[in-house]
């Protein structure tokens, strides 16, 4: 995807404002902070690579009605590093904000930092595994307590995203999962994986990774055991480094698979799976009706339901592969 001069200068510019822990206040909320509310959004990802995830939750907000000079939104960042969260969590607890916005990572730091207001400020999760199995909310339906959320589905479409794959390279004998040990529910994405393979007679084997300086020899050993095709994991670590992981799988010509649509447009050759842009979008709408008064104990777990089956045909000419036209007419967007 080729970015304009105007649109590559406001990626910069997001990227200068959110890298890091940054705050960012509206003119108005430095002049009268006590009149503004304040969010707090903390992902455990890098801000470089989740500038669509913000925009995104920003126009659910703006759509509630919370925008500009009502509302000023704490940004932090874990940068993939665990041992941060629990830190930047109590500091933004400090800070009382009016509602709290994390993935399945920060929303655990946040519940884990014992306060006397973390049962009181309203948290709104956004996130791909199962929040009652993660202990993060009792039930979807009624939540109770001060915690309810947006899922995105991710594992349990890996069935599909096998099955897409494997009418792609319907030869090969194997497929290798890349799974990142820090992700939530990721024994439960490898029970899905191999279950997916058994189910249409092919293997599947997990490659795991703990940070990014393991990728290298994760691709070289899916080369060793002849993997015919790769499906990429879900989790914030994956989307933060989705550039590196395409560019190796172009490099080991392997076709790979991602749970998300801003996979493809970097270079993975196709992706499958719920639109994570659309579920921070809900999420901004759930804080702005939060906002406004509503219980976050009363507000069911939403679930988001848009899914996109994007293929990027020029990964599929870099690896010198030819999409079958079935796939092709059921792809929602195909990128030159």
């Amino acid at each position: 995807m080729v970015l304009g001069a105007g649109e590559a200068m406001r990626r910069r510019e997001f990227i200068r404002l959110f890298c890091g822990t940054v705050v960012v206040w509206p003119l108005a909320a430095r002049a009268q902070k006590s009149a503004v509310p304040v969010i707090g959004f903390l992902r455990s990802s890098t801000a470089a690579g989740s500038e669509h995830l913000a925009a995104a939750f920003e126009q659910g907000l703006k759509d509630a009605g919370f925008a500009g000079q009502n509302v000023a939104i704490d940004y932090r960042w874990g940068d993939d590093q665990s041992d941060r969260l629990s830190g930047l969590a109590a500091d933004l607890i400090r800070r009382q904000p009016a509602v709290i916005v994390g993935n399945i990572l920060t929303t655990r730091a946040v519940m884990a930092t014992t306060t006397t207001t973390t049962t009181t400020i309203p948290i709104v999760f956004v996130g791909g595994t199962d929040p009652v199995r993660e202990g993060i909310v009792a039930n979807l339906n009624h939540p109770g307590g001060n915690v309810t959320g947006v899922v995105f589905t991710a594992s349990d479409l890996v069935a599909k995203r096998l099955g897409l794959l494997h009418d792609l390279v319907p030869k090969s004998v194997a497929i290798a999962a890349l799974l990142h040990t820090a992700t939530p529910g990721i024994e439960f994405q490898m029970k899905e994986m191999e279950k997916a393979g058994q189910t249409i007679g092919r293997r599947v084997f997990t490659v795991k990774v703990t940070d990014e300086r393991e990728f290298p020899s994760a691709f070289a050993t899916m080369a060793q055991q002849n993997a015919g095709g790769l499906l990429l994991g879900s989790g914030p670590y994956f989307l933060s480094r989705r550039r590196q992981l395409a560019a190796l799988a172009t490099r080991y010509a392997l076709p790979s698979s991602a749970p998300h649509r801003s996979y493809a447009e970097v270079g993975v050759l196709m992706s499958y799976g719920a639109s994570q842009a659309d579920a921070y979008h809900r999420a901004g709408n759930y804080v702005g009706r939060i906002l406004k008064g509503e219980t976050p104990a009363n507000m069911p777990v939403e679930l988001a339901t848009k899914l996109d089956f994007v293929i990027n045909l020029a990964t599929a000419k870099a690896l010198d592969l030819s999409i079958p036209p079935n796939l092709l007419t059921l792809a929602d967007e195909v990128i030159e």
